[in-house]
């Protein structure tokens, strides 16, 4: 058979998968490069997963790469699936798979089959149900996942309700590749996915969380997110998604926010995670702050709502705490560069700095994003706004420790000065100090002590 050349390394007589391949052989066992490493090859698509498949069982592929890789993991062995590194090839080796989901429970069965076939058969797509042998390369195609390849098209080796019945998180996984692959999805499977959504509810948050995670970082993941709302399987999750779909009237004329989120989302183009979740979650307060006033329509203090949303919805899919902190920053921040048109003084821009702290870029890259109006006079006029401020960021920092505000004396100094005891009024002393260092800049210890000093006799009197 004709290999892609990007599976050409991988085959070499010297390479770390030959050499694994000819050691099970060895030991009476197949190996095969499987799932998106021969997908990605054949799409001609750069990928640094190398992924393999044997009959070897979990036992046997430790015992092979034990004393002969550079490296080895063995956390999943209970799973069929051990890992390794040998000159610098990272290589995960899984034992040929027969996973069923039991209808109680959140974790698969771990079951193994004995060919490849068999194996193939109970993978999530046809397009990663491809294999290769390594020692005299066959493609294994039980599935046709070629013929799906080149139609473009994202379908499951059986019946999507076999599939999603195994593992309901492949519907999720579903939405991920349409996203990633720009593939059509299959008419069948998408039918399934919105009579089976509900069975999402057996699969552990945190399972949820890091394919979504995995989702919100394609390139484009909007495909992927508009199939997930037009099921209904993000209602299982993040039901706050659907929930942006306000009711349009012809008289109160406002943006789809749910429209509006989606294409913000993509417009993150430096794909950072946070921020692409900042994107997703900037507007989830909308729909409950809602109101008509003077012929329009309004979302005082969405801001507000939608921080506190975020922080429990993001609780309760299991992320960790920074990253939940990081995130409800930037979406109860993400309006304050509307204000700058007004006039910000280098107080402001130095309050602005000091709010954002380590978020700082992450949050002019969501307000950048969040700008979706096909008006080109609007969008230019933000722009400008971000341009702006982010010179007068740069011009502060040069000229001040813009990214380390912070009073000019510490707490032990205010204590001596003022004959203080560790205790609240300290605190309130120091928060003199900071604001002193928000409106005029860096002071000396001099003038700060002069500025102590005069603040307390006023407390004082």
């Amino acid at each position: 058979m004709i290999v892609p050349d990007r599976l050409l390394p991988y085959l070499a007589v010297d390479s770390p998968a030959h050499t694994l391949a000819r050691r099970l052989e060895a030991a009476g066992h197949e190996c095969f490069l499987v799932g998106g490493t021969v997908r990605d090859a054949l799409l001609d698509r750069a990928n640094s997963d190398l992924d393999l498949t044997t009959s070897a069982r979990p036992d046997v592929i430790a015992a092979t790469v034990k004393g002969w890789a550079d490296s080895v993991w063995l956390p999943g062995q209970r799973f069929g699936t051990v890992s390794c590194e040998k000159n610098g090839a990272r290589m995960e080796i899984t034992t040929y798979r027969g996973d069923i989901y039991r209808p109680e429970s959140r974790k698969p069965e771990v079951t193994f089959a004995d060919t490849i076939e068999e194996d193939l058969v109970r993978r999530d797509f046809t397009v990663n149900a491809m294999a290769l042998a390594i020692l005299e390369p066959r493609l294994v195609d039980p599935c046709d996942g070629v013929d799906d390849l080149v139609n473009r098209r994202l379908r499951t080796p059986r019946s999507p309700e076999e599939s999603f019945a195994d593992d309901p998180l492949r519907m999720l996984r579903a939405a991920r590749f349409v996203a990633s692959l720009g593939f059509e999805p299959d008419v069948d499977m998408v039918a399934a996915m919105r009579a089976m959504h509900h069975r999402l509810e057996i699969v552990s948050a945190e399972r949820v969380r890091d394919e979504l995670e995995r989702l919100l970082v394609v390139e484009d993941p909007s495909l992927g997110l508009w199939l997930l709302c037009e099921t209904g399987l993000s209602d299982e999750f993040l039901p706050e998604l659907n929930a942006m779909r306000l009711e349009q009237d012809p008289i109160h004329h406002h943006k789809d926010v749910l429209a509006h989120t989606i294409a913000v989302v993509n417009n993150v183009k430096s794909r950072d995670r946070l921020v692409r979740l900042a994107a997703l979650f900037h507007d989830v307060g909308k729909p409950k702050t809602r109101s008509f006033d003077d012929g329009g329509v309004s979302f005082h203090h969405h801001e507000v709502v939608g921080a506190r949303m975020t922080q429990a919805r993001m609780r309760a899919l299991k992320f960790s705490n920074d990253d939940v902190d990081d995130v409800t920053k930037l979406v109860y921040l993400h309006l304050r560069i509307h204000t700058y048109a007004m006039g910000w003084t280098d107080k402001a821009v130095r309050r602005y700095a000091r709010d954002a702290g380590e978020l700082l870029d992450r949050l002019n890259e969501l307000q950048r994003a969040d700008c979706t109006t096909r008006n080109e006079r609007k969008a230019a006029a933000l722009a400008q706004r971000m341009d702006e401020l982010e010179a007068r960021i740069s011009e502060l920092r040069e000229r001040e420790e813009l990214d380390a505000i912070r009073p000019a004396l510490d707490g032990d100094q205010v204590m001596k000065f003022l004959g203080l005891a560790p205790g609240p009024e300290v605190g309130v002393a120091l928060d003199f100090l900071l604001e002193v260092r928000l409106d005029d800049g860096p002071i000396s210890e001099a003038e700060a002590y002069e500025r102590l000093k005069v603040w307390a006799q006023a407390r004082d009197s």
